[in-house]
């Protein structure tokens, strides 16, 4: 098998981690997304999107950073970071973490996280990370979370109607064979006290999300 190709993909310019300290072996940029690599001086393969969020200095200063530049009818059915997806697919990306696609506005904010389900069968692996959270999504199975200084807290919420069997060991507050649903509390706020916890489901869909306080 050959290696995995990891893809860092800066979708907006909501809320942005240090993009100099995330290791990644290609970067794209989506409209905005595109700006925040440029300015802080990070090289891209591919610039995507409508660029109506950026001036034309901003739009010369990302075609000095980027590879190439991809630019689309602001009047279209995908969204930038849809379209930036798709190139990440089309490179033949194993694995995708999205930056700047929260934080912003809040409809763009949850069908972006709303998309993560729609990466479930596009890639081995696919996270949003911003300033404060780790956003994953996961189908039924057994999966495990390493003790992180940078995320304390640990939150498993039901993207579907409901989720069954799922059981928590390492953590805080264990879970055995407990069922969340849609809107419940349950498994907020948890915290490792292991330095790997295991985290396991039977039906449904998991949203994890390892956080911290600002």
């Amino acid at each position: 098998m050959g290696a995995k190709r990891s893809i860092g993909l800066v979708g907006g310019a909501g809320s942005l981690p240090d993009l100099h300290a995330e290791q990644h072996h290609i970067w794209i940029g989506a409209d905005a997304g595109a700006k925040a690599l440029a300015f802080a001086g990070i090289r891209m393969k591919l610039a995507v999107g409508d660029f109506d969020s950026v001036s034309e200095e901003d739009l010369a200063m990302i075609r000095q950073y980027a590879d190439q530049v991809l630019v689309y009818p602001p009047e279209k059915d995908e969204t930038d970071f849809e379209l930036a997806i798709r190139h990440a697919q089309e490179l033949g990306a194993s694995e995708v973490t999205v930056y700047g696609v929260t934080g912003g506005r809040l409809d763009h904010e949850l069908i972006n996280i709303q998309m993560l389900y729609r990466l479930l069968d596009a890639f081995d692996e696919a996270v949003i990370i911003d300033r404060q959270n780790m956003i994953r999504m996961h189908r039924p199975g057994t999966y495990q979370t390493k003790q992180d200084d940078a995320y304390r807290y640990v939150s498993f919420l039901s993207f579907s109607e409901q989720v069954d069997g799922l059981t928590l060991t390492g953590f805080k507050y264990p879970l055995t064979d407990a069922s969340i649903h849609w809107g419940g509390t349950l498994s907020i706020s948890n915290e490792l006290v292991a330095q790997t916890g295991t985290y396991s489901f039977t039906s449904g869909i998991v949203i994890m999300i390892k956080s911290k306080d600002v």
